[in-house]
């Protein structure tokens, strides 16, 4: 064997195969098994997730129960599989929430000058300045408990940042040889800005609402864990993470294992998301 490969990573910088797989092919896999339980959980053999067996509570994987039963005898498994339909729900609708407004917004402050431009970025600021998480308790207080309310709430608090990354891509572009063409042209402010600014700037925005899916999973698991996410008896990974937060020396599994696919899911996420950020900046890798 050649000296050089021997060098600590040398081995791993070899092999582009051994990274992609790493980097995209496992994570997708992972994904791609949590969103066929989301959608297909009431078409399989699994008992239901509100079933309870107070004899057997708390035991632990085995035939019968593959993941094994919560405090309360429900089947963990079927609990992870109807959860994650919360999981995908708010990873889907809060970054939407999100990219729509926060680009708009990011768009229209780099685009013009004077008075909108100050009032957006104060606005802005202003968010920036109230914690992310204090702020979505407390609108999901004010609104009540409910899959729909936590979504709006994470997707309100990631608006500013879709703003910084908006405007971050967009005033480069302004000055660019295409959009001084498409102004010359006669195209009005809103042609500019959809049409020649907006695609040009659309893969670092969807870049990011991939990595910040990963948040949102999080937050709706702190929520949950806090007790205002959403409201049993409809299970949520954040739920039962908090459901065996008491008996951990004694059924330690209870939080455990929605703990790792909770732990599993956003690194699979934070992967696929750095692999598509290389793939476009590939100095990065």
């Amino acid at each position: 064997m050649r000296a050089e490969w021997c060098a600590p990573g040398r081995w791993w910088r070899g092999k582009p195969r051994a990274r992609a797989l790493l980097r995209l092919g496992l994570p997708c896999a992972w994904l791609l098994g949590v969103l066929f339980l989301a959608l297909a959980a009431d078409w399989l053999p699994l008992p239901s997730p509100t079933d309870m067996d107070f004899a057997a509570a708390g035991q632990g994987p085995g035939t019968a129960h593959l993941l094994g039963l919560d405090l309360d005898g429900r089947d963990i498994f079927a609990r992870l599989a109807h959860g994650a339909r919360v999981s995908l729900i708010v990873c889907s609708v809060a970054p939407l929430i999100g990219l729509v407004f926060g680009s708009a917004l990011g768009l229209l402050a780099a685009y013009y000058g004077g008075v909108l431009r100050t009032a957006i970025l104060a606005l802005l600021d202003a968010m920036l300045a109230f914690p992310s998480l204090v702020f979505a308790l407390g609108l999901t207080v004010v609104l009540g408990p409910s899959v729909h309310n936590v979504a709006l709430a994470l997707g309100v608090m990631s608006i500013p940042a879709f703003a910084r990354i908006a405007r971050a891509n967009a005033l480069p572009l302004i000055g660019r040889e295409f959009v001084l063409a498409a102004r010359t042209a006669g195209a009005s402010d809103w042609q500019i800005m959809l049409r020649e600014i907006l695609p040009n700037m659309a893969l670092s925005l969807l870049t990011y609402a991939l990595t910040i899916t990963s948040v949102m999973i999080v937050a709706e698991g702190s929520l949950s864990f806090l007790g205002v996410g959403v409201p049993p008896p409809t299970p949520s990974w954040g739920g039962m993470i908090a459901d065996g937060r008491e008996s951990l020396e004694r059924v330690p599994h209870v939080s455990l294992i929605p703990a790792a696919a909770m732990f599993l899911t956003v690194l699979s996420l934070n992967l696929l998301g750095d692999g598509l950020r290389q793939r476009r900046s590939p100095g990065l890798a």
